[in-house]
């Protein structure tokens, strides 16, 4: 496979041990004539690998010096928190023929197939995905059309997810029953969003019936800023992004 390397860089972060990564951002080729764009931060030794879908219309903006228009998402302001947790981070942005992220289609589990592809050329270790809010429509579409013996993920993690809605299949609606995997779902209790009520919760969670693994981590705390549905407010968890990104890591590395 020819990737496209626009921009790569070589940190150090400010974490205990000092540890070095690679910055890239990717144009992946996906379909005929499409490239999808990642950024990928890769530190020495990971665990695992997490490609994270933002919510809204997952477009971000990612730039080919690293930079992110709209960064403001809580997986892509926390990707350096996944970083510091040993786990080779991707972020997702629209492919290059669209101008949002086409969630529940042909060609959006095709784009993924592909960035799968490529982080398992890179390492020898489990993938997952994570979404928050209409991110998670993403991962679970994907993960329950693309089984890993065919390219799929290994595990995925829904955060803030869409359990109703008007415009696209909300996540209990989608065919949970095909799922083979580990299945992590990670929600405030005061979400405030109305197509993410933690009242809403156990009818996503008596779905999950088919994982070999699953578990619901429920956070509290935090700050409440604007647009119940938005980043700032516990929908996005504000002010608690590390505790939620280091359960998560845990769970997706526990052995």
């Amino acid at each position: 496979m020819r990737i496209l390397i626009a921009y790569a860089l070589l940190l150090f972060a400010a974490w205990p041990a000092a540890q070095a990564q690679t910055l890239q951002v990717m144009d992946v080729p996906t379909r005929p004539g499409v490239t999808q764009r990642i950024l990928v931060i890769k530190p020495d030794q990971p665990k695992a690998a997490v490609v994270l879908f933002a919510g809204g219309d997952g477009a971000i903006g990612i730039q080919a010096d690293g930079r992110i228009k709209r960064g403001g998402n809580f997986l892509v302001r926390s990707r350096d928190l996944f970083a510091g947790n040993s786990l080779l981070t991707v972020v997702i942005d629209a492919p290059s023929d669209r101008s949002s992220v086409p969630r529940q289609t042909e060609e959006h589990v095709t784009d993924i197939k592909a960035v799968i592809a490529w982080l398992r050329q890179q390492a020898p270790i489990p993938v997952w995905l994570i979404g928050t809010s209409r991110g998670t429509q993403s991962a679970a579409h994907v993960a329950t059309h693309l089984p890993p013996a065919e390219g799929g993920p290994d595990g995925i993690v829904l955060t803030a997810t869409m359990l109703t809605d008007r415009r696209e299949r909300a996540v209990p609606e989608m065919a949970l029953d095909r799922l083979r995997i580990p299945v992590l779902v990670a929600h405030h209790k005061a979400d405030g969003c109305r197509y993410c009520l933690f009242n809403d919760m156990p009818r996503l969670m008596e779905r999950l019936t088919t994982p070999p693994r699953k578990e619901l981590l429920v956070f509290e705390g935090g700050n409440d800023v604007g647009d119940p549905c938005q980043a700032r407010a516990h929908h996005g968890f504000n002010g608690i992004e590390r505790e939620v990104v280091d359960r998560i890591a845990a769970w997706i590395t526990k052995p």
